[in-house]
């Protein structure tokens, strides 16, 4: 069983989804979370103390970080150990970072994400982050290597996370590898693939974060899923127990029409595939097995997608055949 960060704020399934599908103006796949462990002012920041990290110093590498000495900070204390060349992360931006987090007094490790060999993928946002992560982690550029020491009110408060042996007294310290960071403008960077099919829609290929052009052809949609790469990227591919973060939009195939999309919005979708197998099953049987970096054409014919039974008051209508684009970003 996968096992979920402790950094992260109690989440329902998907952070922003594709609940729904009907039309954008609806106003699903928004973002919706629940507090954030805890909520305070913004703290001062300073540069320590904060322990020595004794091996594993390369960007990318697992740590060993030594066990605070003396009192810590009742501040925020941050230090930059490899400045990266990526650009700034902004607030609401979605980050993937590796890291290790351990107990000042005791040095105990209590969670870190080498081990299980894949970077946590979050929203640095009140609500889906610790404060201390959140206000640490602004400004600072991709490829950085920071290290933070979180006191109490900007960690989990005065209840601690007992399960993880964190008191409610206790400071926290963090060595976190900035990997990357996905906005609205953000879009799949891979290799335009041809598109021969005169009987499939034909998708544009900007990287530009804007929305794709796509183009439903006057004829009968197919009756199988289709799912086919318009710009194939080089990332891993996607598992179905994977939570997908991504740019999308949806058309009916009958119309042309859009009934919902991120492009444009100022927002992106998160969802876990398991989870769209409940709500589009030919959507996350479409996006199974795909490179993360990809933007993927998903044709999905009714009985994959909302059969007789569509979102009501929508463009989406009785027997509907969907036609996707997925950006596909991130993955964890």
């Amino acid at each position: 069983m996968r096992r979920r960060s402790l950094l992260l704020a109690a989440l329902p399934a998907g952070l922003v989804t594709l609940a729904g599908c009907g039309d954008d103006k609806s106003g699903s796949s928004r973002a919706s979370a629940s507090p954030s462990p805890s909520s305070s002012p913004p703290p001062k920041i300073v540069d320590g103390p904060l322990p020595a990290v004794t091996a594993g110093v390369k960007f990318g590498e697992k740590p060993t970080v030594a066990k605070g000495s003396g009192e810590p900070s009742k501040n925020l204390a941050v230090k930059t150990l490899i400045a990266g060349s990526g650009r700034p992360v902004a607030e609401n931006e979605f980050i993937q970072a590796n890291y290790l987090g351990q107990i000042w007094d005791t040095g105990k490790v209590f969670d870190n994400s080498y081990d299980r060999g894949s970077p946590l993928l979050m929203q640095l946002a009140q609500g889906t982050i610790i404060d201390g992560w959140r206000y640490a982690l602004l400004g600072k550029k991709i490829g950085s290597r920071i290290e933070i020491a979180v006191p109490p009110a900007y960690g989990y408060g005065k209840a601690g996370q007992p399960q993880a042996g964190i008191k409610g007294t206790d400071t926290l310290v963090f060595v976190i590898d900035v990997v990357s960071s996905f906005n609205s403008g953000s879009s799949a960077k891979g290799k335009a693939v041809a598109q021969n099919d005169a009987a499939l829609p034909k998708v544009a290929v900007n990287t530009d974060g804007k929305v794709p052009k796509v183009t439903v052809p006057k004829t009968d949609p197919p009756k199988k899923l289709v799912s086919e790469y318009v710009l194939e990227g080089d990332g891993p591919k996607l598992k179905p127990e994977q939570t997908v973060l991504c740019q999308f939009q949806g058309l009916v195939w009958e119309s042309g029409k859009t009934f919902q999309q991120t492009y444009g919005t100022g927002r992106l979708s998160q969802f876990s595939i398991e989870q769209m197998q409940q709500t589009v099953k030919g959507l996350a049987q479409g996006l199974n097995g795909k490179k993360v970096g990809s933007r993927v054409l998903i044709v999905v014919p009714p009985e994959l997608g909302y059969g007789d039974k569509p979102p009501s008051g929508g463009l989406i209508k009785k027997g509907s055949t969907l036609v996707f684009t997925v950006d596909i970003l991130a993955a964890m």
